[in-house]
């Protein structure tokens, strides 16, 4: 990552330094700009930053090469932002922004590659109406979150960054209210929230990793790898594993998804485990 303080690069107002890690660019007051004939915005740097992180990965993303992306000098970037990590806290919220809350009217759709639902309200408007099943609101919301970050790869593995952006926290706020409408409280809700948040996250990471390999002869000799050494991996050879024409990733989320929202908050005990 490239250094921050660069000549003539605005300071932090604390100690006239350029500071802030990971989450840090949700909770810093900017101070008005002059908004001088330039077409820099911190709107067109996180666009721009996300199709940089879509074909170069985390690593290959850089402020001099953003800025050049941009046409600016890497100076300029820091008006908007204070450091690289300003920028993925922000790309990964606006990926969140393409997840559309569920409505009664969303529709999944077979496709991962694509937008996996559709809602009344292009905004994603945390307001509007949940669905009467709480567990038809949970897979939609999810399915839309799988896609998005099946679409950006390099997603998940920033996941367990400090999550405030307002997409990401309109999107957990809803996907509480529905775990709190099937009668999730306290510790129960709290593991709920993260056993369905880490499932998908690491479904999207494992999927997303294992598609990098397209090359269908390194798939297939994996496959065969298994079949040869049967009597040592007897279980997997005999379930199929790593064998993509059993059943599709769509498939297997689903159907895990599923286990866990079969989970009946009744049925869990109110005793915390013992520490």
């Amino acid at each position: 990552m490239e250094a921050t303080e660069l000549s003539g690069a605005p300071a932090d107002r604390q100690g006239g330094r350029s500071t802030g890690g990971a989450g840090t660019v949700w909770l810093r007051v900017e101070p008005a700009r002059n908004r001088r004939a330039t077409p820099l915005t911190r709107e067109r740097i996180v666009t721009e930053a996300v199709t940089l992180l879509d074909r170069h990965g985390v690593d290959g993303l850089t402020m001099r090469r953003l800025a050049e992306r941009l046409g600016v000098t890497p100076t300029a970037l820091y008006w908007h932002v204070t450091t690289k990590e300003d920028v993925l806290d922000l790309a990964v919220d606006q990926i969140f922004g393409e997840v559309p809350l569920p409505t009664e009217n969303a529709v999944v759709t077979d496709d991962p590659t694509e937008n996996a639902v559709v809602t009344d309200d292009p905004t994603g408007d945390p307001s509007v109406a949940a669905g009467a099943d709480w567990r038809d609101d949970v897979r939609t919301l999810t399915a839309g979150w799988r896609a998005a970050m099946l679409r950006h790869p390099w997603a998940p593995s920033l996941i367990g960054r400090p999550m405030l952006g307002p997409h990401v926290l309109a999107r957990t706020e809803f996907l509480q209210s529905a775990l709190v409408r099937a009668g999730f409280t306290g510790v129960h809700l709290a593991v709920m929230t993260r056993l369905v948040a880490n499932y998908v996250i690491g479904a999207a990471l494992t999927e997303a990793t294992w598609h990098q390999t397209n090359d269908p002869r390194v798939r297939a000799e994996a496959r065969r790898h298994l079949e040869a050494n049967a009597a040592a991996y007897p279980t997997l050879t005999a379930s199929g594993h790593l064998d993509d024409a059993q059943w599709s990733d769509d498939d297997l989320f689903l159907r895990g998804l599923d286990t866990i929202l079969a989970t009946d908050p009744g049925a869990l005990t109110a005793t915390d485990p013992a520490r």
